[in-house]
């Protein structure tokens, strides 16, 4: 690919409706001055896209013009002027969608019966409504959010919102049940979020699901039958400042969920344990059944048995707990 055509991550179009590969041929254009679709087709990598319809979408953004005749040539716009006036289009669009906020969100308010955001306690019954709140929660944030989290779970497996509250500069605290390390594949997603920016820990139990957004607003689990679940939403008031200690103390005895990262390599028996020492030690430390253990690490029980023992040997530790503690001072964890 020439230099001219590399992708520049710093120039996301996808906030004017160009993914990436039309960018690519955009970029073609207007190195070219003018084009044919065969052209884009075999000096641009596509992989399989229709560069004709990549060009129809550039045309129709404004951003080149296409000559008249059945072998019509496509031909670039100044992007000063094209550009600014798409640009121009879109902020007016979201200036039109940012108008409509005030009255979606009375129908917001009048479904989930709690009108306003001043200070109060609103208990919600809903399902649908505790995602809501807690989606809010994740949106409004500006500088810390603390979470407990254990099963039931209201919403779907992921969570697209907390990579963007990460990418504002939010501190991401959430301490994990054991129990979840029974779901399947939960150990890799535990990890894959602390590689991205949530600091993680695992607690052995957690006495209910709990989130805090700026030490302001805290959603706390009233209920966690699956199939009537309740919560409560505190705004502001001596009551947060209740649930920020309890999770400050649930956080400083959790253990660690260790980055991809930082399990890369294995460092000479002598300066501490490898990547699978430390991953063994923090799923150990953390409660969870050998079972779901050996599931994660992808182990046999009598394979883990024997690296538990030979761990604890290594330690000088008697059980578990006292492994913990001495991986700790050992700078192990």
């Amino acid at each position: 690919m020439p230099p001219d055509l590399e992708p520049d991550p710093d120039n996301d179009f996808h906030a004017v409706g160009i993914d990436d590969d039309t960018r690519l041929v955009y970029r073609y254009v207007l190195a070219q001055g003018t084009v044919r679709v065969e052209d884009v087709g075999a000096d641009v990598p596509l992989e399989g896209t229709d560069p004709a319809g990549m060009l129809a979408r550039l045309r129709a953004a404004g951003l080149i013009n296409r000559t008249r005749g059945s072998d019509g040539e496509y031909t670039a716009v100044d992007p000063r002027v094209a550009l600014r006036a798409l640009t121009d289009r879109t902020a007016a669009q979201l200036d039109r969608v940012r108008s409509t906020i005030p009255d979606l969100a009375g129908l917001f308010e009048q479904t989930s019966d709690a009108a306003g955001s001043g200070a109060g306690v609103h208990v919600i019954d809903d399902p649908a409504l505790i995602g809501a709140w807690y989606t809010r929660m994740e949106h409004e944030v500006t500088g810390e959010f603390m979470a407990f989290d254990r099963p039931p779970y209201v919403l779907a497996d992921e969570n697209p919102v907390e990579p963007l509250a990460l990418a504002r500069g939010v501190r991401w605290r959430a301490v994990y049940a054991a129990e979840v390390l029974d779901l399947p594949g939960a150990w890799a997603e535990l990890r894959h979020a602390a590689s991205v920016g949530e600091q993680a820990r695992i607690a052995r139990s957690l006495p209910t699901k709990l989130a805090i957004a700026d030490r302001r607003t805290a959603l706390v689990g009233s209920a966690l039958d699956p199939q009537r679940p309740a919560a409560v939403v505190v705004e502001g008031g001596p009551l947060v400042d209740l649930l920020c200690a309890a999770f400050e103390a649930v956080w400083a005895d959790a253990v660690e969920i260790p980055t991809a990262d930082s399990l890369e390599g294995t460092a000479p028996p002598d300066r501490g344990p490898g990547k699978d020492d430390r991953a063994l030690l923090a799923l150990l430390g953390s409660g969870a059944k050998d079972g779901a253990i050996a599931r994660e690490l992808g182990l046999s029980d009598r394979t883990l048995r024997r690296r538990s023992a030979d761990l604890l040997r290594r330690l000088g530790a008697a059980n578990r707990f006292q492994a913990g503690v001495q991986a700790v001072r050992k700078g192990w964890l």
